[in-house]
């Protein structure tokens, strides 16, 4: 009786077009794909950081979704069972690309940046920009890491369990990767802050 409530409390807001992707209706598989490619297509892209790689495997996700639509269970919602997937198969083709996680014991500590709050919207604007190029320019470990943490929400542990590495490198892969970040912001910062 309880497991009946849980797993309605998961039950999607289109389930109907899900239902309908269940029975081949290649209508509502075109209103899921509108609804979730954009997010899908951003999901890979901060993770195998090209265009094209990222358009590819958001399609490849699509069409494996729809093939294996009878594994959804409704246990987690929609978006998040298909974001797996185009997690994964992001995951797939950076591996192809042999990105090398290294295994570090050591920590390193971050110092946070205060940041002003006197910050205009253009300023803002210029520096979410910096800051989306320095992750873009990141190596794939690092940057794969820090997307999945920071912007994809995932801990630790799910992150070594995806990426067949222990926690520990996680954990030091995110910290390395927040100092290279750092250190790329302060470059550009000097470098365009003096004429």
């Amino acid at each position: 009786m309880q497991m009946g409530n849980v797993e309605a409390a998961f039950r999607n807001i289109h389930q109907n077009l899900i239902d309908g992707c269940k029975n081949g209706d290649q209508k509502a598989q075109f209103q899921i794909y509108k609804l979730y490619y954009k997010a899908m297509f951003n999901t890979s892209l901060r993770i195998v950081s090209d265009t094209m790689e990222a358009e590819d495997i958001m399609q490849e996700a699509f069409l494996s979704a729809f093939d294996k639509i009878d594994t959804y269970s409704g246990k987690v919602s929609f978006g998040a069972w298909l974001k797996k997937i185009v997690i994964n198969r992001s995951l797939d083709a950076v591996s192809r690309q042999k990105a090398i996680f290294e295994d570090i014991d050591t920590h390193y500590e971050i110092q946070e940046e205060s940041g002003s709050k006197e910050d205009e919207h253009l300023e803002l604007q210029e520096k979410m920009n910096e800051v989306k190029s320095a992750i873009e320019n990141l190596p794939d470990g690092y940057r794969i890491i820090l997307s999945l943490y920071l912007l994809e929400g995932y801990d630790h542990d799910e992150i070594a369990d995806m990426l067949n590495i222990s926690s520990s490198t996680s954990r030091s892969q995110l910290s390395r990767a927040k100092q290279k970040l750092l250190s790329a912001l302060s470059n550009g910062k000097s470098n365009t802050g003096k004429n």
